[in-house]
């Protein structure tokens, strides 16, 4: 019949019969509650950690990801360039080849007249040594 009046009151004994201000059971709620949350927080911490690891790790394989794409364009870029000097290259090499047909086709011509030069020389001495 105290213990009821004292509970009215909001007053409570405690296994060891001290007078607390809680009720027991609530207390003990109180307490598991502040170890649950204390495991929570922990393992939220340990889940930060974690997560902070995974961030840097991705941030890591990106940059490595960026030096990969940015050595691909490179190469890309050069591969570009390489086909430009050669196509530029061919279009030199077959300047050349046709300025080479025209200066082959001069000397064919230049050949001829001079064959004619030649045969009309040897006919004039021939000519001339007959006359003699």
């Amino acid at each position: 019949m105290a213990k009821d009046i004292l509970a009215e009151a909001g007053l409570h004994f405690d296994e060891l019969n001290k007078l607390r201000v809680l009720d027991p059971e609530v207390t003990q709620q109180t307490i598991e509650l502040k170890e649950e949350c204390k495991d929570f927080v922990d393992k939220i911490g340990q889940f930060q950690k974690i997560v902070g690891g995974l961030i840097e790790l991705v941030d890591q394989l990106a940059k490595e990801a960026e030096n990969e794409k940015m050595k691909a364009i490179g190469a890309r870029n050069l591969l570009k360039s390489i086909a430009k000097q050669r196509e530029a290259q061919q279009q030199q090499l077959q300047a050349l080849i046709a300025e080479k047909k025209m200066q082959l086709e001069r000397y064919r011509v230049e050949y001829e007249a001079l064959c004619k030069v030649e045969a009309e020389q040897n006919e004039f001495i021939d000519q001339f040594i007959f006359q003699k």
